[in-house]
């Protein structure tokens, strides 16, 4: 069957939702359906804001939490993820809408939806595989700060000050308290949150979330309490259409949708992993989740949306409420969808102090303490990984945050990996010698053996040590325990023998890989050596070899020379152990 679909779609059919994903909508329905309730109250004023600070309007928030929302539930890889608009999208439409107006947002959305479907075809998600625990880690600990900063300008009742930065709005909002306090929105903020937190150890399976903000609202309306709430709300959508795409623009757009769509890739997989680690037995689909969140960010500008990724604070929020599977995400959407269109002056009370009350206790529910904990202890490395990740989450935006966190780990593994590069100088095997001839053997020849691998980030050190030798007439290169060579260590290789050349040191090559000959014939590296007849198979080889040559030089006596292999037993004779001790 699966056959038959595959080649009746081609490599999309692989891309389509599996038979078991859409089965696991019907294992727990009721706590699906109230995970994705509270989520759904929690995602509206989201929805609006976002909108609204993109400069599309709340009516293209709305459109883009429940259209995009809908698809990329039903074709994304992750059964808890849950999509809209978010933050840090916002941050990049801003500028797009300035210069090319609300068409050209929407035309970048739906470019970039396409982006996302090539990504997706070109199996790239698993490369995300790739991105290292503790920038995960920090990932999640940064992004929840920046979603707890965002909310103390609602909890503090106070309006979000001008500014980009949410350490800086949270630190304007607070001044602006301190002259003018609102009491009346940090009760309603701290009430909601104290019965989350209290909540949750109590009964994790009670939606307190929701709870508790009815129990605001109602708080709200009964006592008449002077506190903002979420207002008026627009109704309906409007009909697709792709009366925004003009084919001459298309060319400057694409600049910002590749800029849209990277965004859009590495927020929603980084979304996906993290509610992975939130979660037990949950493995998202990468290639999947890319291809889901391509689809919806093509759909939704039809119907006046911008563009949409998965969403942390969300996905946290479903996570935490005790979503299963992606009817909770569809249900999400489907509860915005009936509050567009019918139900706009029920939710138009509830209290943004108590919205911004549940997404604290949601932000501080997603730190892992045992966890972030681990991590630190775990090396010095992941330590340093972890902070500058959530650091910069906090200080700049996230896709800053994860190239610094991708870059630091790149660096501090090629530390590690090139401290793990030696060179041994290691005695030689006696053999057949007399004791005399083998001192004279000592004293004129030395035989170095490389292990690890030998690539640019060891290369300098390699080459210093090697170069170092001093007082001998032959240096024997003991290569079996290489196990990789870049183009860079080649050629340190090479310099490495020419100066030895240069200083009247004779150089020989022993058990060199069949799968390191390629680089280092490309490089020429052996040339010279293998013209001489001094790369050999094993080191009891080279070892006689040096010995003619010391014999041709005067410096041993003439004598009958031992057969090949002598010394240390030939390959064809030995163990597998004792070949490579040899080599």
């Amino acid at each position: 069957m699966k056959s038959l679909f595959h080649r009746a779609w081609g490599p999309v059919g692989l891309l389509l939702p599996a038979p078991a994903d859409l089965a696991l909508m019907s294992r727990a329905p009721r706590r699906d359906l109230l995970a994705g309730l509270t989520v759904a109250i929690v995602a509206l004023p989201l929805a609006l804001g976002f909108g609204i600070s993109s400069g599309a309007g709340a009516e293209a928030g709305l459109a883009t939490a429940v259209v995009a929302g809908a698809l990329a539930a039903v074709f994304g890889g992750s059964n808890l993820q849950v999509s809209g608009p978010t933050g840090a999208m916002t941050v990049v439409l801003v500028p797009i809408v300035a210069e090319y107006g609300t068409s050209g947002v929407l035309a970048v959305g739906l470019l970039a939806g396409l982006m996302m479907i090539a990504l997706a075809v070109a199996r790239a998600g698993r490369y995300m595989s790739y991105v290292p625990a503790p920038v995960i880690e920090g990932f999640t600990l940064g992004i929840a700060g920046v979603i707890g900063l965002q909310q103390v300008p609602s909890a503090l009742g106070v309006s979000k000050p001008e500014g980009g930065n949410v350490v800086a709005i949270a630190w304007r909002a607070a001044g602006v308290f301190w002259h003018e306090p609102d009491w009346t929105a940090i009760g309603l903020c701290s009430g909601v949150v104290a019965v989350m937190l209290a909540g949750a150890r109590w009964r994790p399976a009670v939606p307190f979330s929701l709870i508790a903000v009815i129990a605001a609202t109602v708080a709200g309306k009964a006592l008449h309490l002077d506190a903002g709430t979420i207002g008026h709300l627009p109704s309906g959508l409007p009909a697709p259409s792709l009366g925004f795409v003009h084919p001459s623009e298309v060319p400057s757009l694409l600049a910002p949708a590749v800029a849209v769509a990277a965004l859009a890739a590495l927020e929603s997989l980084m979304s996906a992993s993290a509610a992975d680690a939130m979660s037990v037995g949950q493995r998202h689909d990468s290639d999947k989740e890319l291809f889901g969140q391509g689809l919806a960010n093509i759909a939704a500008p039809l119907f006046g949306g911008v563009a949409a990724t998965g969403a942390i604070a969300r996905t946290a929020v479903n996570v935490r409420s005790g979503a299963t599977s992606r009817l909770a995400a569809l249900t999400h959407a489907g509860v915005l969808a009936v509050i567009v269109f019918a139900a706009a002056p029920l939710v138009s009370g509830i209290p943004l102090a108590a919205l911004a009350g549940v997404l604290i206790a949601t932000a501080s529910r997603m730190v892992e303490v045992g966890s972030l904990r681990a991590m630190a202890r775990a090396t010095r490395s992941d330590a340093i990984i972890l902070v500058l990740t959530a650091a910069a989450t906090l200080a700049l935006d996230l896709v800053k945050a994860v190239l610094i966190g991708m870059a630091v780990a790149g660096a501090l593994a090629l530390r590690a990996v090139a401290r793990q590069t030696r060179l041994d100088r290691v005695p030689l095997a006696t053999g057949d010698h007399t004791a005399e001839e083998h001192a004279l053997l000592a004293e004129h020849i030395v035989a170095y053996r490389i292990d690890g691998p030998l690539f640019f980030a060891a290369a300098h050190r390699f080459l210093l040590e090697l170069t170092d030798v001093a007082d001998v007439r032959v240096v024997i290169l003991r290569m079996s325990r290489v196990s990789t060579i870049d183009a860079t260590g080649a050629l340190v290789l090479k310099d490495a023998v020419d100066k030895l050349t240069r200083r009247g040191i004779v150089v020989m090559a022993s058990g060199v890989r069949p799968g390191q000959l390629r680089t280092l014939d490309s490089l020429g590296v052996l040339d010279m050596l293998r013209a001489e007849g001094r790369v050999h198979a094993t080191t009891p080889d080279a070892i006689r070899a040096a010995r003619i040559h010391l014999h041709h030089t005067g410096v041993l006596p003439v004598g009958p020379l031992p057969p090949a292999g002598a010394g240390g037993g030939s390959p064809a004779t030995t163990s597998p152990a004792v070949e490579e001790s040899v080599r």
